[in-house]
């Protein structure tokens, strides 16, 4: 019985974290939202609420920590798809311009709270965006046998170009999107040509 009340409570959990999610829109940020509606929009009762968080900063937290889970987990997966052969940058920039396209509202959310007024969400994101930087700099060490110094370089600047792209990217057209996607791969080749140079460079002095 208790297995079941388990999955009880994870599914209603579960119906809150997407009742958030599915609000969130060009038009409405998360701070907008009240507990009532998120409640209503689940089909819950308000009070039902308390019993998976404490209040909608707890929720919007979990938001955050969901969102950089998700992306992680694309990317990883994208790097499995490269690992079949294909261009490393273009699997990767079109995986991500995928993310953006089924998933807008997650991206949204780290945009707006990485710049947001609460102290508690802006470390929260900038966690997950290390989280996702330095996953990119173990990979790009090991992959181009880079030093590390200047894997993490590359891998800073990757995140800040394709995180600027994604932000155009939710108010464009296919087409826009598309454009878009070509100038990153430009970009991070450009960055990437950089840090072969720079990491020979280095182990030449050495």
């Amino acid at each position: 019985m208790s297995g079941i009340r388990a999955q009880q409570k994870e599914k209603t959990r579960r119906q809150l974290i997407d009742a958030a999610l599915g609000q969130l829109s060009a038009e409405r940020s998360f701070s907008s939202l009240s507990l009532r509606e998120v409640a209503k929009e689940a089909g819950l009762a308000p009070t039902s609420f308390y019993r998976h968080f404490t209040d909608m900063d707890e929720l919007g937290l979990t938001l955050v920590d969901e969102a950089g889970l998700t992306l992680r987990q694309l990317m990883r997966q994208a790097r499995q798809r490269i690992e079949k052969g294909g261009s490393v940058i273009q699997i990767s920039v079109h995986t991500f311009m995928e993310f953006i396209e089924s998933n807008g509202n997650i991206f949204r959310l780290l945009l707006r709270e990485r710049s947001g007024t609460s102290e508690q969400f802006r470390a929260a994101v900038n966690r997950e965006i290390r989280y996702f930087t330095m996953e990119l700099c173990d990979y790009l060490e090991k992959a181009n046998k880079l030093d590390r110094e200047v894997a993490y370089l590359q891998a800073d600047a990757a995140v800040t170009i394709v995180f600027s792209a994604g932000a155009d990217a939710l108010d464009s057209n296919k087409s826009e999107c598309e454009g878009l996607a070509l100038r990153t791969i430009q970009q991070l080749r450009f960055i990437a040509r950089g840090a072969v140079e720079l990491s020979v460079r280095q182990k030449n002095q050495l």
